[in-house]
């Protein structure tokens, strides 16, 4: 079977080659650098089979020139489906694939690892250093024990945060349609979003991006949140609205902001752009704050994760060929 793997890097070609013939899938393999979308679905002509990533465009014009181009399959090597078209796909009778998870793990200590450098300031305090200047002057920070922390949504992911949350010595609050067995029986207490709001000093989104959430992070909401908030966001850019959140930092109702991922990355994130001028100008205010941290959407990249994703995408992909399909997207 030809495969066409869009919006490819480096590294993931590495693993890719090697779960392909240590799996012994032998599948043929076709990398291309660009994202997919409308202007590169044609690239896709005379494979049955094409892997996608969370910023890839497959709206309804995309989607009709991959079924154009003879496309059965979708293995998405993620576990996020927002920028799928599943209206388009279940009308061109394209089967939808996902990674339902890969490393909960990675996310959730990435999300402990925002508040840790944010609090701390550690991203500011090895530039500092790095220019020999040791003061300790805007370096304070706060004890994480004894805070409270919210945390919306709590899937694999938002469980293992707040495992983590709690041997800080956090208090756990969380919000999910589903209340989490796991997460109760070490002690976090589900409350209604607004009194999370509230009662919360530092908020984890852990939540999917539905048209339920998004920009469920505005300006109402952040009005309900306790002055100078910290806010995490690893889970899907378009939760927040990043305007509402320029705003709020500038009144200091926003005290903290860590981000790894953003609305509109689809142009920045995953390029080498340090010869260019950004002309986002929302994400380029946002980065002039020194409350502000965001990261290029790095979250999910351990070792164990990579080798995960690969390795369930191509048994996705297999399963498929084997008329018994897993992790579809119904």
């Amino acid at each position: 079977m030809k495969i066409a793997l869009f919006s490819a890097q480096k590294y993931e070609e590495e693993f890719f080659d090697q779960a392909n013939n240590q799996g012994k899938f032998l599948f043929k393999l076709k990398y291309f650098e660009a994202n997919l979308s409308p202007q590169t679905a044609s690239l896709a002509k005379g494979f049955q089979a094409i892997v996608c990533f969370v910023n890839d465009n497959l709206c309804a014009l995309t989607i009709e020139i991959l079924a154009q181009q003879g496309v059965k399959l979708i293995a998405l090597r993620c576990a996020g489906f927002n920028n799928v078209d599943l209206v388009a796909t279940k009308k061109a009778d394209i089967t939808v694939v996902r990674v339902p998870a890969y490393s909960p793990y990675a996310v959730a200590e990435f999300s402990a690892g925002l508040i840790l450098a944010l609090n701390r300031r550690l991203h500011k305090s090895y530039l500092h250093t790095q220019e020999h200047n040791f003061s300790l002057q805007g370096l304070m920070g706060f004890d994480l024990n004894n805070k409270t922390v919210g945390i919306i949504g709590t899937g694999k992911i938002g469980e293992v945060f707040a495992k983590i949350m709690t041997g800080f010595g956090c208090k756990c609050y969380a919000y999910d349609l589903t209340e989490n067995q796991a997460c109760l029986a070490m002690g976090v207490k589900y409350l209604a979003l607004n009194d999370l709001y509230k009662h919360s000093d530092i908020i984890s989104l852990h939540c999917p991006l539905t048209p339920a959430t998004k920009h469920m992070i505005n300006t109402d909401s952040i009005n309900c949140m306790k002055p100078g908030v910290m806010l995490i966001n690893t889970g899907r850019g378009a939760l927040m609205n990043a305007q509402d959140l320029i705003l709020a930092i500038k009144e200091k109702q926003v005290g903290f902001l860590g981000m790894d991922v953003y609305e509109e990355e689809e142009k920045l994130f995953f390029k080498d752009l340090s010869d260019q001028i950004i002309t986002d100008d929302v994400f380029a205010r946002l980065q002039t704050f020194p409350n502000v941290l965001i990261t290029g959407h790095q979250a999910f990249f351990t070792r164990e994760a990579m080798k995960n994703i690969v390795e369930t995408t191509l048994k996705n992909i297999k399963s498929f060929l084997e008329k018994k399909p897993q992790n579809m997207i119904i």
